[in-house]
């Protein structure tokens, strides 16, 4: 991949979490004579990556004025750990608090609003870093957030039921059968095939270990929907089969954030940024023109290494 085109500069580095995964991180940047007006946190959804499948929305947003930075998950992507494995999925949203947070508290970004972007499984790590803090973020892009697993790909309740004491005993046990998730999620034929030779997503069974988690975090996400303070933009394809937009409406109604937005896109899949071309490009400009709406700050405050309060 290029490190960098006429206006995106991308950069890709390693760094160790507290439990010695080595976890692969990434950033795309404008170029060294335009400072972002704000930075723009992404956090991928269960089996996928950021550097190739988010390259198209980072470039977007680059060129929309803004810094990016993605994070592969522990056991996704170039992270290291067993593949798709999610053993505490509060890991993952630790792993992504200190990264986030080390971005935002650099001199030269100290000043800079900061959003999160969430897919799916990353919608529910937004969710919870705003839990976390409260306070820091200054909004979320949720895009058919997981804050409920639909009903279609729920485990059967008897699997459920006995999900919690197998885990104890064989939590890497690849055992429950996983559709090709791949045709429910990207109406793009296109897309598809870009998806499938993209070497670093994850096309296997998941781990029972990992189904476990998946389920307790949307519960608890669905129980606690009205602790969602922070500005927020969500998105949900109406023919969403793999997460529910009738929870995404549920969460604009509980949340007593008094900036929230929901936009619902009939006919639209669970991926809105796979969709035909006319459709994705209905997607960016909502998302865009939602930024474009929170992101202005003043010259003084972007130059400024004084923390924000």
């Amino acid at each position: 991949m290029d490190r960098q085109s006429e206006d995106v500069n991308y950069e890709e580095e390693f760094v160790v979490n507290p439990r010695g995964n080595k976890l692969f991180v990434c950033s795309w940047t404008p170029q060294q004579d335009r400072q972002p007006k704000a930075l723009i946190f992404i956090c991928h959804g269960i089996a996928a990556e950021c550097s190739i499948s988010m390259r198209d929305t980072a470039a977007r947003l680059v060129r929309a004025g803004y810094g990016v930075y993605g994070i592969d998950h522990e056991g996704h992507g170039r992270s290291s750990g067993s593949r798709c494995y999610v053993p505490n999925f509060g890991n993952i949203v630790a792993d992504c608090s200190s990264h986030f947070t080390s971005i935002c508290e650099k001199p030269q970004n100290r000043g800079k609003r900061r959003f999160l972007y969430g897919i799916s499984m990353g919608g529910s790590v937004a969710l919870l870093l705003h839990r976390k803090a409260p306070g820091y973020w200054d909004g979320a892009i949720l895009l058919a957030p997981m804050c409920k697993i639909s009903d279609d790909m729920r485990p059967h309740p008897i699997v459920v039921s006995a999900l919690t004491m197998v885990c104890a005993v064989a939590p890497g046990w690849k055992v429950i059968p996983t559709p090709d998730i791949i045709d429910k999620v990207c109406k793009d034929p296109e897309m598809r095939k870009e998806v499938r030779s993209n070497p670093y997503i994850y096309r296997g069974k998941l781990p029972l270990k990992t189904c476990h988690e998946l389920l307790m975090v949307s519960l608890d996400i669905e129980k606690n929907l009205d602790q969602v303070t922070m500005p927020f933009l969500v998105l949900h394809g109406g023919d969403d089969v793999v997460t529910d937009p009738s929870v995404s409406k549920l969460l604009f109604e509980k949340a007593p954030s008094k900036d929230k937005t929901f936009k619902l896109y009939p006919g639209m899949w669970h991926a809105l940024t796979a969709e035909l071309p006319d459709d994705v490009e209905r997607v960016y400009a909502d998302i865009i023109t939602w930024l474009e709406e929170r992101a202005v700050i003043c010259a003084a405050s972007v130059s400024s290494a004084t923390p924000r309060v």
